[in-house]
């Protein structure tokens, strides 16, 4: 599945900050069931590669897997070669980007303002992640977009949950990274499944 693609079928990344290797697979699989189709695992998780191996293995095509959380342009060969092809960054690197993109890869940097957004799209971002969104608004997610190139897909992370989902859809957003409001290390997949269906039926009347 293209980033595109994905986001259509649900406009939701999973972020699975502290997934372990051994709980990959059924927590993907809980996550993939309520028809998320997006899921990052954050470098800064337990050995993140071996998770990222094992999920692009498992959901072959059928889900779009990748890392968050990536700080290096070093580090995205190796991501590469586990399987992942989405590459997630916290901050404005354009290094980062082109190493992306070098890769095959899709890559949806973090911004904050309109001259790192820019910046991004012109090394080749495929979608851009406003972060932390808790900092910003719908309003102020409204007024980036009227500057945005038309189509840009932009995705607020940081404190995004069922009950304020509706209002930054309403300002232009693409979709967004759910991080704790979907999976907290000690889970069930049990757990993080109804969390999942949750959050997808928020966003059906919108």
């Amino acid at each position: 599945m293209t980033l595109a693609e994905s986001l259509r079928a649900c406009p939701i990344v999973a972020i699975l900050r502290g997934l372990r290797p051994d709980e990959a697979v059924a927590v993907g699989e809980a996550i993939v069931a309520a028809g998320i189709r997006i899921l990052e695992v954050p470098l800064n998780s337990p050995e993140p590669l071996r998770s990222i191996g094992r999920l692009a293995r498992h959901f072959g095509q059928n889900a779009l897997v990748g890392a968050g959380t990536v700080l290096d342009p070093a580090q995205v060969a190796g991501i590469a070669e586990r399987g992942g092809r989405l590459i997630v960054t916290p901050h404005a690197d354009p290094v980062i980007v082109r190493a992306a993109k070098e890769q095959g890869m899709f890559a949806v940097p973090g911004f904050f303002t309109p001259g790192e957004a820019f910046s991004l799209l012109a090394a080749g971002a495929d979608g851009l992640k406003l972060f932390p969104a808790e900092a910003a608004s719908p309003a102020v997610l409204k007024a980036l977009m009227a500057v945005l190139p038309k189509g840009t897909p932009v995705l607020p992370v940081g404190g995004i949950g069922a009950d304020n989902m509706a209002a930054w859809r309403a300002a232009g957003a693409a979709g967004f990274g759910v991080g704790s409001s979907l999976f907290r290390p000690g889970d069930t997949p049990a757990e993080v499944g109804a969390r999942a269906r949750a959050l997808r039926d928020a966003l059906e009347p919108v």
